[in-house]
């Protein structure tokens, strides 16, 4: 076994162990949610657009998946796909009950460095835009792999998990998408 496929064991073991120490104790569940918070936040953020709504949603999934938290079982899938699939209905019962608008204002933020010259400043300023114009465009299911892909941090099998389809078609689409953006951008 090489050095990152031992890592790799290493790490889910110790999530097991956390996972069982706070199924036993809900006290115990704090590293976790240290783990995942942040991931889970982002990924609501961009699905709601709302810092507020999504510390919000943050906090609803957290208390979902400590509710849930002893009747948890592994089966073979990541801890990180059954969080993410709480955050995914938690948001999607946002969704039933109002339009929700997604901004992609946080490309901005995250992509723009302050240190290049206006010029540079100006045509990524301009591609910024263009992008988030094509993913507002784009059907909510892509959008969806794109927030779990990115924002979420999650790896295709993860996010056929939370979805409900396999890898392969989770891996298809995924490429498809980024695709059809790219040659919209070139």
């Amino acid at each position: 076994m090489n050095s990152s496929n031992s890592f790799a064991t290493e790490k889910a073991e110790d999530e097991i162990s956390l996972i069982k120490a706070a199924q036993c104790d809900l006290t115990a569940f704090e590293p976790l949610y240290q783990h995942y918070m942040l991931r889970i936040y982002r990924y609501l953020s961009l699905r709601v657009g709302n810092a507020e709504d999504a510390a919000d949603l943050t906090q609803q999934v957290f208390l979902k998946a400590l509710s849930s938290l002893p009747n948890y079982h592994p089966r073979g899938a990541p801890f990180a796909a059954w969080l993410f699939r709480i955050a995914h209905y938690t948001v999607s019962d946002v969704y039933r009950q109002k339009i929700v608008t997604i901004s992609w204002d946080f490309l901005s933020h995250d992509l723009l460095v302050a240190e290049i010259n206006p010029e540079q400043f100006a045509i990524q300023r301009e591609q910024l835009t263009q992008l988030a114009g094509l993913l507002a465009r784009l059907d909510p299911y892509k959008r969806e792999l794109l927030a779990l892909r990115f924002s979420g941090e999650l790896s295709a099998s993860e996010i056929a998990l939370v979805v409900d389809k396999s890898q392969a078609a989770v891996k298809k689409q995924l490429t498809r998408t980024l695709q059809q953006l790219k040659e919209q951008m070139a």
